[in-house]
Order: C-alpha cells, then structure tokens, then sequence
C-alpha cells in the first residue's frame, strides 16, 4: 500500500459515522476556488486563506486551526518538527505548475531576457515574496535556473501571495506576474505568456494535515475527502495536478 493510500485509510478511519463537521482550516490562497467548492459540502467548515508561511506562523503561534493545507511541504515539516501537525497525518494531495502570465491581448513569450525585458517594458514583475511565499520562493529558483534572476531581481514587486501577485496583473499595474498554472484561470484579464520546465525549481507540492489541537474527528473526514476521488476531481477541474509521491 502507498503512503498516501495508508494515510487515506487511517484518516477514513478517524471519521468514521462523522454527519457534522465543525473545523477550521487554513489554506493556501491558490486554493481557494476548489477549497470553496469543497467546504460547501460540509456543514461548518470555515476556511481562512493566506499565504503558506503566514498560516505557517500563525498555527505556531497557536491559531485556532484543525487542519492546515499549505503550497510548500517545508513549512509543513517545520510545523512537523515543532509538534504543531500530527506527522502521520501529513500527505501530500496535489501539485502544480509554474508560469508567467500578462495581459489577455499579449502574446506569448520566450524565458529569455531578451524577450522577458520587452515584455515588461518600464513596470514589474508581480511574485509572491521570495522569502517567504511558496509562489515566490519557486518563482526565484526558476529565474535563476533559466538564468533571468540578475536581470529581473531589481524590477519585482513582491506581495504576499500568489492571488495578490495574479491581481496586480490583471489590474494592469504590472505587465508580467509568476504564479501557479491553476491561478490563469481565475481571471479573464490574465493570460499564460510561459511556463517554466519542472526542473527549473523544487516540485511544487501541496501538503495537508492535521493540527494537533484538533479534536473534531471531522478534521480527518475533510482532509480524507481531499484525497477521495471526488475531492481530487474537484481539484483537476480547477487545473491542479494529482499529488506527487514523496521522492519526485
């Protein structure tokens, strides 16, 4: 049995006869659209959405949350090591793509600086803080890996999650942003120009589990639903990848 599949079945277990669910989840803001989908499903979940290293700090510093689903599993390993997540919950159940977006009228690009610095004109580019936001940590490993970081470090607009970095494009108040491929079709103001090769920067996974201030057994039946194949279509209609196995 597989990792993933060992931990659906303990999670399945967990909550087993739950009719009401009561939890509290913090997400990352990329997820937003199919979380919202699926939280409606259930009766009484609440979900606040941020950026992975803020929600990261604040379950840390103690914030009533029974389940945590972040876009970078080192935060969630730090958030493991501390004691704040049960470790055998943790399992990875999507992933995503990296692109460069613009204007809806632009046509698409080449990840040169050549092409990129035309692109971006006199503006900037919108990415997620690269200190701390998942969207932006990928988003800086990747121009350096295409060899565009020393061109383009001082022409960022750094903010503090994907969503704001997506908005800031779609406003028109920066030509060029770098989010995650399932964030294109959030706005029809906004178009894929590229998309970064996998190799170009670390996997980008999407990492679940349970806090262990949780108490409701239907913290286990939300995150086991995200892993059930309605929870998975769901995340595929919303152009996520399934999750990758640990090692890819």
């Amino acid at each position: 049995m597989s990792p993933r599949a060992l931990i659906l079945t303990i999670l399945l277990g967990l909550s087993a006869n739950v009719v009401r669910a009561e939890v509290v989840v913090f997400a990352a803001a990329s997820l937003k659209e199919p979380l919202d989908r699926i939280a409606a499903t259930f009766d009484g979940v609440v979900v606040s959405y941020g950026g992975s290293g803020t929600l990261a700090r604040q379950v840390g510093l103690g914030a009533p949350a029974d389940v945590v689903l972040l876009a970078n599993a080192d935060w969630m390993a730090i958030l493991s090591d501390a004691g704040d997540v049960r470790a055998t919950s943790i399992v990875d159940f999507a992933s995503n793509r990296l692109v460069v977006v613009g204007p809806a009228d632009v046509a698409t690009i080449a990840l040169d600086e050549a092409s990129m610095l035309r692109a971006l004109g006199n503006g900037r580019v919108a990415i997620g803080l690269t200190k701390a936001v998942p969207a932006g940590i990928y988003a800086k490993a990747a121009l350096q890996s295409q060899g565009l970081w020393d061109a383009l470090s001082d022409r960022l607009a750094e903010v503090d999650n994907v969503r704001a970095a997506l908005a800031l494009v779609a406003r028109g108040q920066a030509p060029l942003g770098i989010v995650y491929q399932s964030d294109v079709r959030v706005s029809q103001g906004v178009k894929e120009l590229a998309i970064f090769p996998p190799d170009a920067h670390p996997p980008i996974r999407y990492v679940g589990a349970i806090t262990t201030q949780a108490t409701d057994p239907a913290a286990a039946a939300f995150l086991a639903y995200l892993l059930g194949d309605a929870g998975q279509a769901t995340l595929a209609d919303a152009q996520f990848l399934p999750p990758m196995e640990q090692g890819q």
